[in-house]
Formats: C-alpha cells, structure tokens, sequence
C-alpha cells in the first residue's frame, strides 16, 4: 500500500474525528493522517467501516485507532478523551463531524426527533469541544474544527431540527473561538453544501444542481482539504471564529 503523508505538517501531532468511520469524516481522518497526525477515528455504531479506515491509515505508515462512543453522551465523550490521553497523551486538534438527521416538515415532527438531532450534532459538539479544551489550554495551542452545513444558514424545509443545530454550531463556534482565543486555540467551522455521501444518495439531483453554481454535488475530499488547511497549515493560525463554506457557490454571503 502506498504511503499516505505527503507532508509533516501535523508530525507528533494528535487529531480527534467524530463520526469518523464514513463519509466526510472518513475523508477528513484520511487527509489528517496525510499530513502526520495520529488520528483517534471515532465512530458510534460503524465498529466494521471504522477498524477498515484504520487498516487502511495503518498500512499507508500512519497511526491511527478506533473508539466508540456517542457524542450524545458526555460520558462517552469523556472516556474517548481519556483513551486518546492514555495513549497519545495530548489532543491537537478536535474536528467535530458527527451528526445525524431526522428529516420531517414541522408538523410531523415529533419531539424526540427533534432533540435526537439537537443532542448529536450541538450538544455533542458541546462536549467534544469542552472535554479538549481542558487539554488544550493546558499546552496553549489547539486546533478544532466543527462541521456545520449550509442548512444553518439558509434553512432548508423537512430540516427544522437539523437546521437549528448546524446554526447553533456557527454559533457555538464565535462564541468559543473568543473565549479559547488567549491561549493560542483556534475555533472554526466549515459549512458543507451538498457532498456526495450516503446522506445524498436518495436525493433527486436534477432539482438539487439548479440552485449549485458550480453544477455538481461535492465531494469528501474536497471539505477535507478546508479541514487540513485550519488543522496543519501555519497560515491557518491567524484564522478563528469564522465559518468556510464548501458549498459550490451555494451560499454567497
């Protein structure tokens, strides 16, 4: 298998990805590893996909390994942390990318889709990011990252729950990057448009690609490489508290 680093940017460096074992965090851990960090691949039910992703990290001279754990549970959070300390013994960079969906049009919503949305993809960004800022305002650096979509900012019917999540990550993301923002740890989002995933497959694209500039749907690797750029690259330090769309035009502000 071929090498994966093409740098040393991240080299003694070590990444959390939540939600890892597919999709854009899978591609997001692979880029990681490219650049050096050891990478924790967190998934909460994909034990299989996870342990292939870090086979496949392993075999191209990274290091990598799996945890469960549903960032919905502060505890579970909690002792993913712990895990990646007894081994790793430090935390550079947290990209929160878990997420789930529970789509319906407002009247049809029930309140346990509502807050099975809300708990994953903001309380869980919530815990994630306060268990490693403990950690990295103790080394005064840090990176981290958080996945939020272009649904939190221009919403999108059937999506009230997961909108209101992904506008409260962008929100999240300001108020922390302010606060961490003294002891040298950087705080930003990416906000995803439509990227070929299992979460667009079912999708009717022709509808979709009229309201794209760009004409297509995106693609993994190209949120991962935003996600490299505020991870590893030294141009990323002066960058905080703000949201990168990877959109195709989608949303111009």
């Amino acid at each position: 298998m071929e090498k994966l680093r093409v740098s040393d940017l991240l080299t003694g460096k070590v990444a959390i990805v939540t939600g890892a074992s597919r999709g854009i965090g899978r591609a997001i851990a692979l880029e990681l590893a490219s650049v050096g960090a050891k990478v924790a691949v967190n998934y909460a039910s994909s034990s299989g996909a996870a342990d292939e992703l870090v086979a496949q990290i392993v075999g191209g001279g990274g290091e990598a390994m799996a945890i469960g754990a549903d960032v919905s549970k502060a505890e579970q959070i909690d002792a993913l942390v712990s895990t990646v300390m007894d081994k790793w013994g430090r935390v550079d960079v947290l990209v929160n990318n878990a997420g789930i969906t529970r789509d319906t049009l407002l009247l049809r919503m029930k309140l346990a889709d509502w807050q099975a949305v809300i708990d994953t993809n903001l309380t869980g960004v919530f815990s994630c990011t306060r268990a490693v800022s403990k950690i990295m305002l103790k080394q005064k650096s840090g990176r981290i990252i958080n996945i939020a979509s272009v649904a939190g900012q221009m919403g999108n019917p059937g999506q009230a729950n997961y909108s209101a999540s992904k506008a409260g990550v962008i929100g999240f993301t300001k108020t922390v990057a302010k606060e961490l923002s003294s002891r040298g740890i950087t705080v930003n989002a990416v906000a995803p448009g439509f990227i070929a995933t299992d979460m667009t497959n079912d999708l009717k694209a022709e509808g979709i690609l009229q309201f794209i500039p760009l004409g297509r749907y995106g693609q993994p690797e190209e949120v991962a490489g935003m996600v490299r750029f505020l991870a590893a690259d030294p141009a990323a330090a002066y960058i905080t508290g703000q949201t990168f769309n990877v959109d195709g035009g989608m949303v111009m502000a």
